[in-house]
């Protein structure tokens, strides 16, 4: 056989021994087969740094097949779905946060376009509240599965720093209480101060609310339903009967709107040159005292009706719980035998 081709149809040794030589390296590796062919892989990668909108309209191809809605959604359904509450209260408060300008940052962009970036410019336009919010709203496109991955991973979240807040003191109190010439509204801070409701539930109280046989006040938070129930001392005694017998304990304060009260206690404040406080100190007020005097923590969570302990604390973590001194408990440990001989004798 000749070395070169000498028909259409014949090959030389050499030949065909580099054609079985092909033939071994395709089995151990794969080969090229043409200029085009592998040139594409770096063509494509090319053209997704160039032109970025290609990744992007491959991607919405891709989820319009899942759900076709998913590159429709904006977050201004996001933001309907979380004012979708049924508490009315809840309703009111969260539609008037996203009435925050920072929000309009996002508020008709595609939950599929959002960036990091986008979500900063909001978190730079608001506050402690904004980032609440906005952290929400996050969480509900992701666990509804409108978005597919986190905007800003967990840990790269901002750090709250919250406003620091801070109980009402005895003596602001007992100023306020004497430079107020309204006679209800000076016991209704009196009552905030025995109770540490919160200023609507405070307002709201009637007195079907009241258990005089078992001297007992109890009422349901407006805010989260849970029930609080206070033993009636002496000094709330004595407020009690010094305020409607039948219906509403507060007849005017009852009317007016959250923002009315506070307005009215700011201005009292302001007029006294007290700073740092609002209606709300008074919660704060009532759990400092009862931390400072050694109340059960399940009691004092169960009289400002919070629901969580970690809630609670954040309240009380101002107070000072003194601790007593342990000679004094020593002396009031009665001995075993001694306590058997002192009941032998009342027998």
């Amino acid at each position: 056989m000749s070395q070169n081709k000498t028909g259409s149809d014949d090959w030389s040794v050499t030949s065909i021994s580099h054609h079985f030589g092909l033939v071994a390296q395709s089995e151990e590796q794969p080969v090229v087969c043409g200029k085009a062919e592998g040139a594409s892989p770096f063509r494509a990668k090319n053209d997704a740094a160039t032109q970025p909108a290609i990744n992007i309209s491959i991607a919405k191809a891709y989820l319009v097949g899942t759900d076709p809605k998913l590159v429709e959604r904006t977050w201004a359904l996001v933001i309907q779905k979380f004012c979708a509450v049924k508490k009315d209260s809840s309703r009111l408060r969260r539609e008037r946060a996203i009435k925050n300008p920072a929000f309009n940052f996002i508020r008709n962009k595609r939950l599929v376009e959002t960036t990091a970036d986008d979500f900063n410019n909001v978190l730079k336009s608001g506050g402690v509240f904004t980032q609440n919010v906005l952290r929400c709203l996050h969480n509900l496109a992701l666990g509804m599965g409108w978005i597919l991955a986190p905007v800003i991973p967990p840990k790269l979240w901002p750090r709250i720093e919250k406003k620091h807040k801070r109980a009402i003191t005895l003596e602001e109190h007992q100023r306020i209480i004497q430079a107020e010439n309204n006679t209800e509204r000076k016991m209704y801070y009196e009552l905030l101060w025995e109770i540490g409701s919160a200023q609507t539930d405070g307002s709201k109280l009637t007195t079907a609310n009241i258990d005089w046989k078992n001297r007992l006040l109890s009422f349901n938070r407006q805010k989260t339903g849970e029930l609080c129930m206070l033993e009636i001392g002496a000094r709330l005694e004595s407020l009690l009967k010094k305020l409607p017998s039948e219906g509403a304990l507060f007849p005017k304060i009852i009317t007016l709107k959250d923002k009315d009260r506070a307005a009215e206690f700011r201005r009292r404040c302001r007029l006294l040159k007290i700073e740092g406080v609002s209606l709300h100190s008074y919660r704060y007020a009532w759990a400092w005292r009862a931390k400072q005097v050694g109340m059960p923590e399940r009691f004092a969570q169960s009289g400002l009706g919070h629901g969580s302990l970690a809630v609670h604390r954040e309240y009380s973590r101002d107070g000072v719980a003194i601790c007593p001194s342990l000679e004094n408990y020593e002396s009031k440990v009665i001995p075993l035998q001694e306590a058997d001989k002192q009941l032998a004798r009342a027998s």
